[in-house]
């Protein structure tokens, strides 16, 4: 019981920057409309002072309630004034300014309210308890700093005002601050669920994108990501030097699918992406075309004799895959096309890299030739 209370009035430490980040952003708003209100009606009720009264600033109530609304006037002004400025602040410290303005003018409706009541216990209390629910339905704020914030006015009131308060109106005045606390505390926890919430679905459309990325047998990329990666490689004007494409075709793969079985060819294919990523540790993307066809992007200039190299130890790697102890040892050829970049058209690239392909299986399988373009 104890754990589940303190669940709800906390916000979780993995969500702490995310709730006041969204805190700032709608507080923002609602503070920006309220200053508005607050310049607005202070500008009325001073000019009502000094204009419309007959004492003018002659009487003390009158100088009083005059400095009353000043000092409000200044901090909606202020907060007005440097309202886009203090988005460029850091999260926390425009949170504390919020804060700040929130508990002057909490505790200045509190404090004339119960000026009010000292002149007239006739007055009521609806000043203090407009502010108490105002403070619950436009801001958003932890379950602490609302308990704090409320208590502070409810105590700041009942102790310059509590003794002449009728005990109706008391008790209306408690009931309001506790229905306050709890409208607060909930739409705060309503934040961290919504939070949560969305944290979640961003997750679940992030895995759900890096699937669709992917090839579900190898993990590579599939064919329209690779080529997506390609595409971006060649338009990207910050890019220069060489791109190379290469294409890499597993020999007689049909004949391990006929002879083994197509759980060993599967086991095949998945061994021969490992051996790829082996092979070409520092290429700028890897994926599967489809069946038994690779495909790897090499940024950098790379040569026949390099490739040459690259493919031996590819084809090491592939000797040592195995199905069910029995030795498989697969082979496979390369076919490459280097450019210089900005570069052609990706399908340009692509056939270069095929026919480069289709001469290294016609030279004899497990070799590789490279085409510049």
């Amino acid at each position: 019981m104890r754990q589940t209370v303190v669940d709800f009035l906390s916000v979780p430490k993995d969500l702490r920057q995310e709730y006041w980040q969204d805190t700032v952003q709608k507080n923002r708003l609602s503070l920006f409309i309220i200053c508005i209100m607050i310049v607005g009606m202070e500008l009325f009720n001073m000019a009502r002072v000094l204009f419309m009264s007959s004492a003018k600033l002659g009487t003390l109530n009158n100088r009083i309630y005059f400095g009353l609304y000043c000092s409000l006037f200044l901090v909606g002004l202020l907060f007005l004034i440097f309202f886009r400025p203090m988005r460029k602040l850091p999260v926390r410290a425009q949170w504390g300014l919020q804060c700040g303005v929130l508990i002057f003018t909490f505790l200045w409706h509190a404090g004339i309210n119960a000026y009010d009541l000292l002149r007239d216990p006739n007055n009521g209390t609806s000043i203090v308890t407009t502010a108490i629910l105002g403070l619950a339905v436009f801001i958003q704020a932890p379950a602490l700093y609302s308990t704090l914030c409320i208590a502070a006015g409810y105590a700041l009131f009942l102790a310059l005002a509590g003794h002449i308060i009728e005990p109706g109106d008391l008790l209306n005045f408690t009931i309001t601050a506790i229905v306050a606390l709890a409208m607060s505390m909930t739409r705060s926890h309503s934040a961290v669920i919504r939070l949560r919430a969305h944290r979640e679905i961003a997750r679940a459309n992030e895995q759900l994108h890096e699937l669709l990325q992917k090839d579900p047998l190898t993990g590579l990329l599939n064919r329209a990501a690779f080529q997506r990666c390609a595409e971006a490689l060649l338009k990207d004007p910050a890019q220069s030097g060489a791109l190379t494409m290469l294409i890499a075709d597993l020999d007689d793969f049909k004949a391990i699918n006929d002879h083994y079985g197509h759980p060993a060819g599967d086991a095949v294919l998945c061994a021969a992406a490992k051996a790829l990523s082996s092979a070409f540790p520092h290429a700028a993307g890897i994926g599967r075309l489809g069946g038994d066809e690779f495909s790897v992007l090499l940024c950098g200039p790379i040569t026949q004799e390099v490739l040459e190299a690259r493919t031996r130890e590819l084809l090491a790697w592939l000797s040592a895959i195995t199905w069910q102890g029995l030795a498989i040892r697969p082979s496979c050829s390369v076919g490459g096309c280097a450019v210089r970049l900005p570069g052609p058209a990706y399908d340009q690239i692509y056939t270069q890299a095929d026919n480069a392909l289709y001469e290294a299986k016609r030279q004899g399988k497990g070799l590789c030739v490279l085409n510049q373009l």
